[in-house]
């Protein structure tokens, strides 16, 4: 076989058989790219945007976790000398109360701390609800397929059809009263939990089920199946890990969604009791005093604002980072 022949003034390596022009750049990276040393591609961050929501929930949930142990006061404690008093207010600032206090005289940054305790916690047990129930309908639908998937979607259907705030509504009030009875049924921070755990049940199912019918395909859960695994099996073990990212991506902006709810729901009076603070309380609470003290609603509405934006920015991150992940598979 003849040998290649050189340029050195083209730069470049010549087949003597073909004729066939190689650049002698290309071999060496061939070479490196065919070589046992591959490095896999690198997966992108988190970015700037998640790393600031990240540090903010951090911030709102550590402050609600440790807020029986913080230096604050009592949230429902009535300071006279301060009622009406902080920022942008008529009467000027409260000394000693950095965000003032409330028309009656109540510190803001303890209610905004222990608002944001009850908020958080209605806000989670709601979406975990919806999360539990929807993604089990969602796996079962889109694992199934058929009849099972007419069912399961009609069902969920049926909830998307009704507007969530009216269907919100109507729970709350179905569960915190009982025909017959005076001041019956369930409490009231239960019956809002349940209220809006079942309102994010379709979303979730939703999301849940378009997720189970693309990996129910796949060539591993074909396969499990071809080797006589159970359903139960496949589901628990092959698809859900795989559908898992988008749940708890959509279970983010759930939680972010359950928050503004809970604050509509307040300014309709379904809501918990209104000693009990809550952001959304503390809105519909403060609305009164709004032209003398304005931070009475602005405070709470801006905690809500920044807390809606931060779940809504890492749900994209987690999501976005997810479908990187697949695409490079």
């Amino acid at each position: 076989m003849p040998e290649p022949e050189r340029d050195p003034a083209r730069g470049f390596v010549g087949d003597a058989v073909h004729g066939t022009p190689v650049d002698a750049g290309t071999i060496a990276i061939a070479a490196v790219e065919t070589g046992p040393e591959v490095r896999r591609r690198k997966k992108p961050g988190l970015g700037f945007a998640a790393w600031l929501s990240i540090a903010w929930l951090g911030l709102v949930v550590g402050a609600a976790i440790l807020a029986p142990w913080l230096p604050i006061d009592d949230p429902k404690a009535i300071t006279t000398d301060i009622a009406r008093r902080g920022p942008l207010a008529d009467l000027g600032m409260a000394p000693g109360h950095l965000l003032g206090g409330d028309f009656n005289g109540r510190d803001m940054l303890s209610r905004l701390i222990w608002g944001g305790r009850t908020t958080l916690v209605i806000a989670t047990l709601a979406v975990i609800i919806g999360f539990v129930l929807g993604g089990a309908l969602g796996l079962i639908g889109g694992y199934f397929r058929g009849k099972v998937d007419v069912v399961v979607s009609l069902l969920l259907d049926v909830f998307l059809a009704i507007p969530a705030v009216i269907l919100a509504l109507a729970l709350v009030t179905i569960l915190r009263t009982q025909p017959g009875t005076k001041g019956g049924g369930l409490d009231p921070e239960v019956a809002l939990i349940l209220a809006l755990g079942l309102v994010s049940v379709p979303v979730l199912g939703r999301i849940t089920r378009a997720s189970t019918l693309s990996w129910s395909q796949r060539e591993f859960v074909l396969a499990a199946r071809a080797q006589g695994a159970k359903h139960r099996r496949i589901l628990w073990r092959e698809v859900l890990p795989n559908v898992l990212p988008a749940m708890l991506s959509i279970a983010l902006l759930g939680v972010a969604v359950a928050i503004v709810a809970e604050g509509t729901l307040a300014i309709l009076g379904a809501s918990v009791e209104t000693d009990t603070p809550t952001w959304g309380n503390m809105i519909a609470i403060g609305r009164t005093a709004l032209q003398r003290a304005p931070h009475v609603v602005f405070e709470p509405a801006l905690m809500i604002f920044f807390t809606v934006l931060a779940l809504n920015m890492l749900g994209d991150a987690v999501r976005s980072r997810f479908d990187v992940r697949e695409g490079g598979l």
